[in-house]
């Protein structure tokens, strides 16, 4: 039997506990900060996401403290709608793709964790800095804040230490330096009355100027009887540290929606009342030429890293939890295990990586921007002229398909874009 240390207890580590644990495979999480704490914003999770929390029993939990997406409209900078489609089951997909707090998300998945696992299946306060192994097994360093060492030893180790991965630093010692990209993204959530039907997402800007996607994540947030809502805005700016929780400001942003106009939300306002902002600097990070040293495995932004767009980052480190466990219960050498896992996901995750730095299906904003020179539709049905249905659904398929969203049985296509005011 497998004993498989787990660095890190981000979504991406937890999930990878709870697959370990559905096939009775021990497990024990490292975590480097004393406290977890719900941090962060919202996370738009797939279909392919919601597929595997089901198969871990969670799904109900799960609905309870999320948001169910049913449409997903695009704006150019003026406001005016360009496309639109339906998500998850409302599209013709077998799950639903579903909205969520990210830091609730994690602390639902640490709760399970304890639940199943026992409550000594996770240890807080301790970094890992480095691992050496031989054939029986890996050591993991652990260095505190306060000086003190310790040691730990498991049969094979499964690191998902996120973006500035230790892990990764060792095994690939003459990776290139990541660079920034020179897009930062600022992240707020602010509480407000529903807008719309309260299940939609709004991609909104021009991309050469800014770009802006809004989502809910959560109903009567905190008894409040409102939704809590997510924005996020990319824009060029001066490089800052790539840490999630840095903190910012919106005054750098507010002038770039003046020129927004849609009548169910007032963007502007929308940031104005910001809870809280977070910067977070575009970083790119070169795709591995492996994910294995070892007994030694990569998952999730430690493996490959990639832009937060489209909820993919999360979504892929979920689904890399359930092909890692998988083939650890399969193989009696943890080493096959893992050369399995690595050959079933990273070249198809690397693709995802390298679309993710250009804008996936969010490049039909920055194509109508420039078929227009920017400036505003005469009239909405111009919009066939500058970007037609079918050129768009091409867009859209295309993009559903590379990341393995899997359709309902009698479902043909992978997007049927329409636009609102001719469906009213």
């Amino acid at each position: 039997m497998h004993d498989i240390a787990i660095i890190g207890a981000g979504p991406g580590g937890l999930v990878t506990a709870l697959r370990l644990h559905q096939q009775g495979i021990p497990a024990k999480i490292y975590e480097a900060v004393p406290e977890l704490k719900p941090l962060g914003v919202g996370v738009d999770i797939k279909v392919y996401g919601v597929k595997e929390i089901e198969e871990l029993g969670l799904l109900d939990e799960f609905r309870a403290m999320s948001v169910d997406a049913v449409d997903s409209i695009f704006y150019n900078h003026f406001g005016q709608e360009i496309y639109a489609e339906k998500c998850g089951v409302h599209m013709g997909y077998e799950h639903e793709q579903r909205f969520v707090h990210r830091g609730y998300l994690q602390m639902f998945l640490y709760r399970k964790v304890l639940e199943r696992l026992g409550e000594d299946a996770v240890v807080l306060n301790a970094p890992v800095v480095g691992y050496e192994q031989d054939e029986h097994g890996v050591t993991l360093r652990i260095e505190r804040a306060d000086g003190s060492t310790e040691e730990v030893r498991h049969g094979a180790v499964i690191a998902v230490d996120g973006i500035k991965s230790a892990a990764r630093r060792q095994m690939h010692p003459d990776l290139a330096k990541p660079h920034y990209s020179g897009i930062t993204m600022y992240r707020g959530t602010t509480l407000r009355e529903p807008f719309r039907d309260g299940h939609t997402i709004l991609h909104i800007g021009d991309p050469r100027i800014s770009s802006m996607v809004v989502y809910p994540i959560a109903d009567d947030f905190e008894g409040t009887g409102k939704q809590l809502v997510n924005w996020v805005v990319e824009v060029e700016a001066e490089e800052t540290i790539e840490d999630w929780n840095q903190l910012g400001t919106v005054d750098d942003i507010l002038p770039l929606y003046e020129s927004v106009d849609i009548d169910f939300i007032d963007i502007q306002q929308l940031i104005r009342d910001a809870r809280e902002v977070y910067l977070f600097p575009l970083i790119r990070h070169d795709p591995l030429d492996t994910w294995v040293d070892g007994r030694v495995a990569l998952l999730g932004d430690a493996a490959h890293a990639m832009y937060p767009r489209g909820g993919n980052g999360v979504c892929q480190a979920i689904l890399d939890a359930g092909v890692i466990a998988a083939q650890l219960a399969t193989h009696a050498d943890p080493h096959e295990a893992f050369v399995a896992y690595d050959v079933l996901r990273r070249e198809p995750v690397n693709r995802i990586v390298m679309n993710m730095r250009g804008e996936g299906y969010e490049v039909v904003r920055r194509m109508v921007a420039e078929r227009t020179e920017g400036k505003p539709l005469e009239a909405p049905e111009q919009i066939e002229e500058v970007l037609p249905l079918a050129e768009a659904d091409e867009i859209f398929s295309n993009y559903h398909r590379l990341v393995g969203q899997p359709l309902r049985e009698g479902h043909d296509t992978f997007s049927s874009g329409f636009r609102t005011w001719e469906a009213a």
